[in-house]
């Protein structure tokens, strides 16, 4: 599966692009809204990664906005994955169109858990 990281953080972008590169997915890695947009009507991935701090234009949650108002990428699967822990935060994103909410520090292994749902789903 193609997944796409949208992560503002190097390290944290290096470390899950690592994990879910590790279960033989292809991973694009960028650092901000206007990329991942970018990213997005290139080469539509399987699955965006996607952070809610972000610098410039676009925050995660215009981001989440905009795919889903793009029919090329309206179906594909979002899972925030925000150090935002309160609930108008998770509200937003759920209104945003996000598919699931993992709040850093998250779990590797229930990441990959939910990636392989939608892996077995097809997506």
């Amino acid at each position: 599966m193609k997944i796409l990281v949208v992560e503002d953080q190097d390290s944290i972008r290096r470390m899950i692009e690592a994990l879910v590169t590790g279960r033989g997915h292809q991973v694009t890695g960028v650092a901000n809204g206007a990329k991942a947009l970018e990213a997005c009507m290139g080469d539509t991935p399987d699955i965006v990664l996607l952070d809610l701090n972000l610098p410039g234009l676009y925050d995660g949650f215009e981001v989440c906005r905009r795919l889903r108002l793009d029919p090329a990428t309206r179906v594909i699967p979002i899972l925030i994955i925000s150090a935002m822990d309160d609930a108008d935060s998770k509200a937003r994103a759920a209104d945003a169109g996000a598919t699931a909410y993992y709040t850093k520090p998250f779990s590797p292994i229930a990441l990959l858990k939910e990636i392989e749902k939608f892996k077995s789903r097809g997506a």
